[in-house]
């Protein structure tokens, strides 16, 4: 017990100096600033350790201890989906509903294999021969949008309301459904395609993202009931609290989507009817402040996490060269899956000019892709799809996040 209370401990000191580094001096938007500053601190630790390894050792040492992808997956992913969800623009996103389901499945799927099929030849080209099946588990970790990343940076953006509740809302949905696509092609790559039957998958996938969903409606009207009844904003909040964790735990022991069940209980409990009918004033504000700094807090830590991850890699020339290689195919990839929906549901939502090269740039991928890429088998070539994807990652993060804004205006003129 000590052990994690020194750890949740050091990562809450850390978040709090370069948070407060960042705002005082960088003023970056906080999720580039911390992933940023973390990494450097990192590269300041690896130099420092020609001279003295003590502090690139106690560093490992949390990195090593803690399990990313249990701890970003099965716990942080539902707070941070939740609080997430609940501030989202309901109203815009219901008008929105179908692209945004469009995009969230169909675009996943398509994304999956054209990375896949891609990156499987890319990596022949510089010398390194990986299965297939490989190739396209690394196309389902890499393809979702991260909502965590997206949500903090589009904020400051400037993207307009209708875009934005299509980016959004994707990246709620399409985090769950990727989250299911990669678990179904890591169990072919695990038993050999011979033992899966295709009722298998489609019972898999259905369960995990119809359950899911279900199971957040449940919750939703449940908390609103218990909301409606009262009026005491300190136990409201805690009943929000409460379906979260409760919701999370029950989605685990069911099989079922815990994100997406999160993504929709949050949607139900957030949206303005629910608000104006359940919650008094006073509730609502505390309601919303709760769960602000829930995710500002989460939000602080996981970018932190994001940058230290840097001392499990196993660099070499031909990983990195894959994954500098992976970014532009990636971008190209997600523009392509993108780009029969939109022109097919860009007639009648008025769609705003240059969707598909906005979306393109503003869906960046975070700490999913990597807690993913991390739980790949070594047989599945784990060093080397968790090099490309923190590639990946740290340019999607740093470089897209920080552009996006800059986009948004021009393709706006």
């Amino acid at each position: 017990m000590n052990d994690y209370f020194s750890i949740i401990t050091i990562l809450v000191l850390l978040s709090a100096v370069f948070g407060y580094i960042n705002v005082r001096f960088l003023k970056l938007p906080n999720t580039i600033g911390l992933m940023l500053i973390t990494i450097l601190f990192t590269l300041s630790v690896f130099a420092l350790s020609y001279y003295d390894n003590t502090l690139l050792e106690a560093e490992r040492d949390i990195i090593n201890r803690i399990d990313f992808k249990t701890v970003l997956l099965d716990v942080m992913l539902s707070f941070l989906l939740f609080a997430g969800a609940l501030h989202t623009n309901f109203e815009q996103l219901k008008v929105q509903r179908w692209p945004v389901l469009v995009f969230a499945t169909l675009g996943i799927l398509v994304s999956t294999f054209l990375v896949g099929i891609a990156m499987y030849y890319v990596l022949i080209i510089i010398g390194l021969n990986i299965d297939f099946i490989y190739c396209l588990l690394f196309g389902a970790l890499i393809s979702p949008t991260d909502p965590i990343a997206v949500l903090g940076i589009l904020k400051k953006a400037g993207v307009p309301k209708k875009l934005e509740a299509k980016i959004v809302g994707e990246s709620l949905f399409n985090d769950g459904v990727g989250v299911v696509v990669f678990l179904t092609i890591f169990q072919i790559a695990s038993l050999g395609s011979e033992n899966i039957e295709v009722v298998d998958i489609f019972k898999l996938f259905g369960q995990e993202v119809i359950g899911g969903i279900v199971l957040g409606l449940i919750l939703g009207w449940i908390t609103y009931r218990l909301m409606k009844s009262i009026d005491d904003y300190d136990i409201e909040v805690i009943i929000t609290l409460a379906a979260v964790m409760g919701g999370t735990v029950l989605a685990h022991k069911l099989h079922l989507s815990a994100p997406l069940a999160m993504v929709t209980a949050g949607l139900i409990v957030g949206n303005d009817t629910v608000r104006g009918t359940a919650m008094s004033k006073i509730t609502e504000s505390y309601v919303d402040k709760f769960w602000e700094l829930i995710d500002i807090l989460l939000n602080t830590i996981l970018f932190v996490l994001i940058g230290m991850e840097m001392l499990v890699l196993a660099f070499s020339g031909k990983y990195i060269l894959a994954g500098l290689l992976a970014v532009p195919i990636i971008l190209l990839c997600r523009y392509a899956s993108l780009l029969l929906p939109i022109n097919f549901f860009k007639e009648r939502l008025d769609f705003v000019p240059k969707t598909n090269l906005i979306m393109t740039w503003g869906g960046l991928r975070g700490g999913i892709s990597i807690a993913l890429a991390l739980s790949l088998t070594e047989i599945m070539e784990r060093d080397l799809f968790l090099v490309i994807t923190y590639v990946v990652v740290v340019f999607s993060i740093l470089v897209q996040g920080l552009t996006v804004g800059k986009l948004v205006k021009k393709v706006s003129v």
